[in-house]
């Protein structure tokens, strides 16, 4: 096997259709040994029966249904596990990321390279508040992380056999797998395109489920907040220590008065705050290390075709 295409799939009966006649040309143009792995999330609509159709008519249609939904992160390791290509492409079921593009990524394996991954041009398919939350994440995670992601890149791109062993590797349950492909090195490069706008369907993600994968990707690759918070105390206490010596120093000199209700809530509130935001940013970290402790793997898989 040359190359296999990994689909997560969560509720898109109206778009398989469509991907299916865009993606089928796009594989053989770069082999006709290929294999499509669709995973299904939990679907509840019309999805699992349709691909259980094509995989009965097409042996290189292959089929792993998981027992419920447990997310995107897992499905694709699913996919990625049961893969059997020396090279890998991972794409969206939605049609915004274009199968035709998967030609040129192939050609990139070619010339030797483990990581190909596709960079958006822009985000004008995106609402603008979309597109401010977006860059900011990149922004704030390459700060924070200590393996910066390209920005504007998702999991569209293509892998080579070793890369995505290297992948699999990894133990983590809570997985962000934009972070662990840029995290396991080797020799990558991008290939820019146009995102389209979704053909059929609905999104599944929200902003607060946008929210939750942000903060848990930060989480899942630095520490820095942590160590944040703690320089932050510590630039606080000085401060504090310097405002109480120039209290004291004007009631002595002065006999001024002490600051009375105003400014002791101002104080109270403030630093109650701090702790809370603390406490929250602990409370993250915390929540990573009970999920990971408990080791319970990441899928159940309920039913495999032509696998």
């Amino acid at each position: 096997m040359e190359l296999s295409a990994v689909i997560p799939v969560f509720n898109e009966a109206v778009s398989l259709p469509g991907l299916r006649e865009r993606l089928l040309p796009a594989l053989q143009r770069c082999t006709s040994q290929y294999e499509l792995i669709f995973v299904n999330d939990g679907s509840c609509d019309d999805t699992l029966p349709l691909l259980k159709t094509w995989a009965k008519q097409d042996k290189q249609i292959k089929v792993i249904s998981l027992s419920r939904n447990f997310g995107k992160e897992a499905a694709l390791t699913a996919g990625l596990t049961a893969a059997q290509g020396q090279a890998v492409v991972v794409l969206d079921a939605d049609l915004q990321d274009p199968p035709e593009l998967i030609p040129q990524l192939w050609e990139k394996f070619q010339e030797g390279y483990d990581n190909v991954y596709g960079v958006r041009k822009d985000r004008t398919t995106d609402s603008f508040f979309k597109r401010v939350t977006a860059g900011t994440f990149y922004k704030l995670y390459n700060r924070l992380a200590d393996t910066p992601i390209p920005h504007n890149a998702g999991d569209f791109r293509l892998l080579s056999r070793r890369a995505v062993e290297a992948v699999l590797t990894l133990p983590e349950r809570e997985r962000f797998t934009k972070g662990l492909f840029t995290w396991i090195g080797f020799k990558s490069t991008a290939v820019p395109f146009t995102r389209e706008k979704r053909t059929a369907g609905k999104t599944k993600w929200n902003y607060w489920k946008l929210w939750n994968f942000a903060l848990g990707g930060l989480t899942a690759s630095t520490t820095l907040p942590l160590k944040l918070w703690t320089y932050f105390g510590l630039c606080i206490s000085a401060a504090s220590f310097v405002f109480a010596l120039w209290t004291a120093y004007k009631k002595i000199m002065f006999g001024n008065p002490v600051s009375g209700y105003t400014s002791l809530m101002v104080a109270i509130l403030f630093f109650s705050g701090v702790q809370l935001i603390t406490l929250g940013v602990i409370g993250e970290y915390l929540s990573r290390i009970f999920n990971e402790v408990k080791q319970r793997p990441a899928y159940f898989i309920d039913e495999k075709i032509n696998l």
